[in-house]
């Protein structure tokens, strides 16, 4: 059996991420799934099914309003998800069902935890908003990863249209010149791996399971709030980029085929 390095699993990460992922994520994941793919028979469904798992015990954690013992085993969960990602790609491992797993299980953790959350609050305070947050938080999650997909089939079936080439990195595609993220400070980013976004349903995760819960229990609507309305606010921003996407490539798809009657 092959023995990996550490730069093999360095390899593996994606071109770019999110900030969360970069920065207090893949320096533990990266070192985790070393002795995991070298002396472990672990699957990447295996790992995905370990993460859920202790999802399931974090949202116990927070339902029992022991926050900041939720917050670390979310994060355990989240690494370990990272982990399985991985060792897909280092061993050649991922199956589409791998896919679906690991698309559901983030699901499941998400709705778990904020029922936890809403519900070990709830208890304690006899609070409604909580109850509110739970939902709101859940609602959230889904709106951010059902749109997500949604938004790749349009500008695909946009692409295939036009006979557009595939956009060379994960940022989608860019706005018109001068109306781009500062080229500059993109530049920087790209460096460094981490795409230009303030949030994504990753940075919210954090806020809301991680961050929130350490700092205490007065964090937890303040931080649920702010990254809610940021990731909202970013989801708007990407769908209008979108349709400035649609709408340029439609304008050109017109006039080409006007040229071509014409001619």
């Amino acid at each position: 059996m092959r023995t990996y390095s550490l730069d093999d699993v360095y390899e593996t990460r994606k071109r770019r991420d999110s900030w969360w992922t970069v920065y207090f994520v893949d320096p533990v994941a990266c070192r985790v799934a070393l002795p995991v793919a070298n002396h472990t028979r672990l699957t990447p469904n295996g790992l995905t099914v370990l993460s859920l798992v202790l999802g399931t015990v974090s949202a116990a954690c927070f339902a029992m309003n022991q926050l900041v013992a939720g917050a670390l085993v979310f994060y355990l969960s989240f690494m370990i998800d990272c982990v399985d990602g991985k060792i897909a790609r280092l061993k050649g491992t991922g199956t589409p069902f791998g896919l679906w797993l690991d698309y559901v299980g983030d699901r499941i953790r998400v709705v778990l935890c904020a029922g936890g959350l809403a519900y070990g609050q709830y208890a304690l305070t006899g609070d409604v908003i909580y109850v509110v947050l739970g939902a709101a938080v859940a609602v959230l999650d889904l709106f951010r990863y059902v749109n997500a997909p949604q938004m790749k089939r349009v500008r695909e079936a946009v692409r295939e249209e036009c006979g557009l080439p595939e956009p060379d990195d994960d940022r989608g595609d860019r706005l018109p010149r001068g109306r781009s993220f500062p080229k500059r400070l993109n530049r920087f980013l790209a460096r460094r791996r981490v795409r230009s976004h303030l949030i994504s349903g990753i940075e919210f995760h954090a806020a809301v399971f991680v961050i929130a819960p350490i700092a205490g229990a007065w964090a937890l609507i303040p931080l649920a709030v702010l990254s809610g309305v940021l990731l909202l606010t970013n989801e708007v921003f990407l769908v209008y980029r979108m349709w400035l996407f649609t709408r340029r490539h439609s304008v050109a798809s017109t006039q080409e085929s006007r040229e071509h009657v014409l001619v």
